[in-house]
């Protein structure tokens, strides 16, 4: 679902309950950074952009943190060592709270990691219901207004000014590269199924007019 690939700062903090300080303070110390980062390399707020898959992983962490009470050393614990074994693993392990602890299943070899003390009750972690439940909200957060069909418009907080589909991530600039590969509009659509005829015809437009002014200019 390419619609569910990418996620702004703002859009994370309203489907996870996190503030942008705190995304930020963790990318900038490592401790969760976002799947794709700025060509530049800028810590930007705008220029943050996390994956469906980091959305569900940081839920999962400020679950943990919220209703649980596990302590933020604790999960930097956990998670420097993750990081070390596994591509997603706040969103892909089974976890299990244990007091103000937290355990995992190793998905290879079925082994629990650590032990659980006695006497007290293991609490899983689906991660299943998890995603579910992001991905419903997720995707009434990106549904889009009918009234921005065949509009762009640019945002600080979207990809850095870049111009873009109106309700969307997607850039005008991306449509023209595939128009310009020969991509009919139902083949542009395919590619982004967000989006609509008026949408690709606005974005070409738009962008003809924008190399225009720049022969123009130079």
């Amino acid at each position: 679902m390419r619609d569910l690939q990418a996620f702004g700062a703002e859009h994370v903090t309203r489907l996870t309950g996190l503030t942008d300080r705190q995304l930020r303070y963790w990318d900038q110390t490592g401790f969760f950074s976002p799947h794709y980062a700025a060509d530049d390399g800028s810590k930007r707020p705008h220029y943050r952009v996390y994956s469906f898959p980091d959305l569900v992983g940081l839920r999962t962490i400020a679950l943990l943190r919220k209703d649980y009470h596990v302590p933020l050393q604790e999960l930097r614990k956990i998670g420097a060592w993750l990081k070390q074994h596994y591509d997603s693993p706040w969103s892909s392990l089974r976890f299990y709270v244990i007091g103000r602890r937290v355990y995992f299943d190793d998905p290879v070899t079925g082994a629990r990691i650590a032990t659980s003390p006695q006497g007290q009750t293991v609490m899983p972690f689906e991660m299943e219901t998890i995603a579910n439940s992001v991905r419903k909200d997720a995707e009434r957060l990106q549904r889009r207004d009918p009234e921005q069909e065949g509009h762009i418009t640019t945002r600080r907080t979207v990809l850095n000014n870049t111009p873009v589909v109106a309700g969307t991530r997607v850039p005008t600039e991306a449509i023209w590269n595939f128009y310009e590969a020969g991509y009919d509009t139902d083949a542009i659509i395919r590619e982004y199924p967000q989006l609509t005829a008026a949408d690709v015809r606005a974005a070409i437009t738009y962008e003809e007019s924008r190399r225009s002014r720049r022969a123009r200019a130079g």
